[in-house]
Formats: C-alpha cells, sequence, structure tokens
C-alpha cells in the first residue's frame, strides 16, 4: 500500500536527517493508516525540524494520548516532556506547566526511579530557575543529571546541565556556570544528543553567552551552530535564530554588507514563528540602517519591531540624536533607563547595561554631564564584577568621553587609549573608530594637532570601509579650523558667546538661567578645551570660530 510507503520513506528520512522528506511522507502516510504512537512522535518530531511548530504540537499529544491508551506511562511521560519543553520556550508558560503537571501524575506511580523522572525535574527546574528560585533549581538540575548518568541518557544529561549553568549564572557565579554550559555543548557537537535537542542547547548557550557579555565564547558557539544547520539543508527550526545570532556577530566583527543580509533572511525565515525573534531581526536590520545613514529606513524598521512587541531601544533614542532632536532623544533613553533599573533592581540585568553607554552619549550630547558621570561609574562597577572584556572597554569608553566632556583631556586620553586597545583586542572595527574619534579630540585639546589629525584620518577609513555613513558625514562635517571648537558642548558654547560679547560671569549666570559656579567651571572646561589662559585669547578664539550670538537655551 502506498501508505506503508510512506511510513517506511519518512522513516528512513528521519534517520537520514532530510527532514522535510520526512515530514511529507510521515503526514502523506497519516492520512491514510492509524499511525502508531512511536511513528506519531517522529511526525512531530519531523513536523517541528520543518518549522511547523503547530502540526509537531498536535501530533505529539496524539502520540501521548496514544502511548496512555496503551499503558506505557513512561513513553507518554517522556512525549509530555517534550510537550511542556517546547509549549515554555514558545512562551505559553499555562500550557506547559498542565503538561509538566501530566507528566508528573504518570511517572507518579513508579516504584523505581527512572530517566523520565530526571526529565519531571529539568523543567521543574526550568519553572523555578525563571520564578527566581535558583538554589531550588540547582538541586533539581543536579538530581536530573545524577539520572542521566545512571540510565545514560545523552538528552537528559546535555539539557540538565544546561539548566544548572544557567542557574548557576544566574546566581552571578558565572565561571562555573560557563564551565557547564561548555560541558552541555561537547555532547552537542559530538553528535550525542537528539537534533531538537541540540537545537535547543545551540541557542540556549549563544544567548546565555550573550547575556554575560562573553563574546568569545557566542562567537564560537554561533559559528558551531552555523555549521551544524549548513549540514541539514532542509532544517527551518534554529536557522532563524541562528541567522539573527550571525548577523549579530558579523556587525560587531566588521562585515555589515553580510550582517544586513543574514539579518533579512532571518526576518523572512521567522516571519509568523516567533514575534520576539523577528522583532529582534527588524532591530539588527534597523540598527545597521541608522549607522549606515539611512535614518528614514532604520524609524521604520524600529517601529515594526516595536509593533511585534519587541523593545526598540536604546536604537530609537540614538536615532533620534542622529536626526538632532536632542529633547526626544533624552525623553526616550530616560524612560528607558528608569524602566531597566526598576526591572533588574541592583543587579543590574543585561537589558540596563545595554542602555548605559548609549544614556551616557545622549547625556553628554545635552550637556548634561552629571547624569553621565553616574552612568558611567555604575558601568564599570558592573566591568569590574563581570570581568567581561566588552564590558571593560564599554566602560572605558564611557568613562573618557565623560572626562573629555568636563575638561580632563589628560585623563581621558589614557583612559581611551585603554579602550582602544580592548576594542581591537575584540577584533570590534566600529567601535575601535568611534574611540579613535575621541582621542582625537583630547589630543586636540592637549594641543597635538598632528596625532589628533593621525586618528580622525585612521577612523575615517574605517567608517568608509564599513559603510558607516552617519559617523563619517559627522566626521567630515567638522571644519579643519574649528576642530577645537567641535570639542565645546553646546552650553559652554553659549557661554563662551556671552563671555566674547564682555559679559562678567554673573551676567551671563543671568542670562542662561544657571548659578554663577556653574558658570565658572564652564569658563574654566572652555579654557582646557580650547587651549588659553584668559578671556582675551577666548573671546578671540569665539570670534575667529564664529561662536560669537550662539542662541541661549534654558537648558543646563
Amino acid at each position: 500500500m502506498a501508505e506503508h510507503r510512506h511510513l517506511e520513506q519518512g522513516r528512513t528520512a528521519l534517520l537520514g536527517r532530510r527532514w522535510r522528506v520526512a515530514f511529507d511522507s510521515l503526514r502523506a502516510a497519516d492520512r491514510g493508516v492509524v499511525l502508531e504512537p512511536g511513528d506519531l512522535e517522529r511526525l512531530g518530531d519531523a513536523a517541528y525540524l520543518v518549522g511547523q511548530d503547530d502540526e509537531a504540537i498536535a501530533a505529539w499529544m496524539r502520540a501521548h494520548t496514544g502511548y496512555v491508551e496503551r499503558n506505557e506511562c513512561l513513553r507518554a511521560a517522556r512525549v509530555g516532556f517534550w510537550l511542556s519543553l517546547i509549549l515554555l520556550l514558545g512562551g505559553k508558560g499555562a500550557q506547559s506547566n498542565g503538561w509538566l503537571s501530566r507528566a508528573q501524575r504518570l511517572i507518579g506511580d513508579q516504584q523505581d526511579e527512572c530517566a523520565e523522572h530526571g526529565l519531571v525535574l529539568v523543567m521543574s527546574g526550568l519553572f523555578s530557575m525563571y520564578k527566581g528560585g535558583c538554589d531550588e533549581a540547582c538541586a533539581s538540575f543536579e538530581k536530573a543529571t545524577s539520572l542521566a548518568e545512571r540510565f545514560d541518557d545523552p538528552d537528559l544529561l546535555a539539557v540538565s546541565v544546561l539548566g544548572h549553568g544557567q542557574a548557576l549564572i544566574q546566581m552571578e557565579r558565572t565561571d562555573e556556570g560557563m564551565i557547564l554550559l561548555d560541558e552541555a555543548m561537547v555532547a552537542v557537537t559530538s553528535d550525542q544528543v537528539s537534533p531538537i535537542m541540540a537545537g535547543i542547547i545551540y541557542c540556549a548557550v549563544i544567548l546565555t553567552c550573550g547575556r554575560v557579555f562573553d563574546l568569545h565564547r557566542a562567537h564560537e558557539w554561533t559559528v558551531a551552530l552555523d555549521h551544524w544547520c549548513t549540514s541539514q539543508p532542509e532544517l527551518v527550526a534554529y536557522r532563524g535564530q541562528c541567522l539573527v545570532h550571525r548577523a549579530e556577530l558579523m556587525q560587531s566583527k566588521g562585515d555589515w554588507a553580510a550582517a544586513i543580509g543574514e539579518a533579512t533572511r532571518a526576518r523572512e525565515l521567522l516571519s509568523g514563528r516567533s514575534e520576539e525573534l523577528t522583532g529582534r531581526a527588524l532591530y539588527r536590520q534597523a540598527e545597521l540602517c541608522r549607522l549606515s545613514g539611512d535614518l528614514r529606513r532604520a524609524d521604520a524598521l524600529y517601529r515594526e519591531a516595536g509593533a511585534l512587541g519587541f523593545e526598540p531601544q536604546p536604537g530609537v533614542s540614538l536615532l533620534r540624536l542622529a536626526q538632532g532632536n536632542v529633547r526626544a532623544a533624552v525623553a526616550s533613553i530616560r524612560r528607558v533607563e528608569r524602566e531597566a533599573r526598576s526591572q533588574q533592581g541592583p543587579g543590574a540585568g543585561p537589558q540596563r547595561i545595554n542602555i548605559l553607554g548609549p544614556f551616557v552619549e545622549i547625556m553628554l550630547a545635552s550637556d548634561d554631564p552629571e547624569p553621565a558621570r553616574a552612568a558611567a561609574e555604575e558601568l564599570s562597577g558592573i566591568a569590574a564584577q563581570m570581568s567581561a572584556p566588552f564590558l571593560k572597554a564599554t566602560s572605558a569608553q564611557a568613562t573618557g568621553a565623560v572626562l573629555l566632556s568636563t575638561g580632563d583631556a589628560e585623563q581621558a586620553l589614557a583612559v581611551l587609549r585603554e579602550a582602544w586597545a580592548l576594542w581591537q583586542k575584540l577584533e570590534a572595527p566600529y567601535e575601535s573608530a568611534r574611540v579613535r574619534v575621541l582621542l582625537a579630540r583630547a589630543c586636540e585639546q592637549l594641543g597635538d594637532a598632528e596625532t589628533a589629525k593621525l586618528h580622525l584620518d585612521g577612523a575615517a577609513a574605517t567608517f568608509e570601509r564599513l559603510g558607516a555613513g552617519l559617523d563619517l558625514s559627522q566626521l567630515r562635517s567638522r571644519p579643519e579650523k574649528s576642530r577645537a571648537a567641535a570639542g565645546l558642548s553646546r552650553r559652554e558654547r553659549q557661554v563662551l558667546s556671552h563671555l566674547a560679547s564682555g559679559q562678567t560671569n554673573r551676567q551671563v549666570a543671568a542670562a542662561l538661567r544657571i548659578s554663577e559656579h556653574t558658570v565658572a567651571r564652564h569658563i574654566s572646561n572652555i579654557f582646557n578645551k580650547i587651549g588659553v589662559t584668559s578671556r582675551t585669547a577666548a573671546s578671540a578664539f569665539a570670534f575667529e570660530n564664529d561662536l560669537v550670538g550662539v542662541e541661549a537655551t534654558d537648558q543646563d
């Protein structure tokens, strides 16, 4: 019969990892004959691996029912574990918990321990971890690991070790946790676990590495995931996630053209499957458009990501800054900073860490150095605690920018050199070039025009190679004679304008609605930045650089 031929073809294709053939054949067989529970499991596996999540869940549910009717409780419980895990990963916590309870009940009457007990413990540990009960989660994962070793269950061993590592990382025991994540990945890369479990572990490990800013590990495992996906051309599940990871990696390494291509492909593959991941792909496209100078396209993509429930920050705030809408940039980054602080508390999670650098940049652009200084100090503390090179580089860059804005060019130069060295070690050309622009400003303030030019020329060459149109246009718009003037903040230009008009500190303070003490501080910073020691010389500089008559605002 044709149905039996389809069934054999499906079983054989599944063993050969020809997922599309397996799915089509098993589905064809299912239309003509009543499939055994084992074949319904296979149909669910094939459906999931070709991206047909709803059909996979339906097939697994039918397999579960078939096993229960046959009184094969442990097989039914194992299918219940997969349903619980996949539903949890899909954001359906209540349904996931329901299947966990059913699996627990099915194995509850078993007198002897078994591997299925371990699978239930894994799910219990995940629920505990998501609720913040990491000690309880660790106990569940450790017991599950023991059962996996006892019953020689590779899937259970890999997922229990993974969960234990994630729980330790959440408890800020990062080094211990990363060792366990590496152990889980050894089982995956040596092909010891099932394809579905392998894909889940790949993605979980890469995301966890990103959350702790371990970029080297994230890069290593992303390359491995890419090779794994490429070896299975019919695979759809995980391929979208893989492309998002690749896009992020390519952007950090400076291959922006390839990055935007991967992000676009990821968006196409993920559309209709995962709003969160589709939003993430859209956000990556938007970031690359913003950096290349296509601000209108970036705006549209950020809006699309936001419509899917993905928070398009700090990209939108940086976009508003690039558009010259400083007030909107400040309002949005302050809102995100407050929300991240309230959500993460004193532990400062990844969301808060990711916005601190942009927060510093936007606050400095709005001539508000105190919040920028506080954010840079917080970032420095987090970097010291986590010991991640990426965070150390970000922190040094933010600290150097703050020092530069307050006129301490000499100290800024030392810190920015450290940031530059770290970015170079991380092979992050865009960040390296941005730091070189800051280094040039520091050299200009110290009167070293020759070194400043070297840094500016080097930064411009990198921006041009990357296609960083926004940074390149900003760099080229600086007149050669006004580079020292470009180092002045907007408020400092206003103060210098009034000073050049012959006003006293008191008159300047009244005109700008600030204190005399603040005026004196601004004047000291101006003298340091433009390299003068008197009000007469500062006034001459203002006239030479067309800084007289700068409009005053109510911002301090």
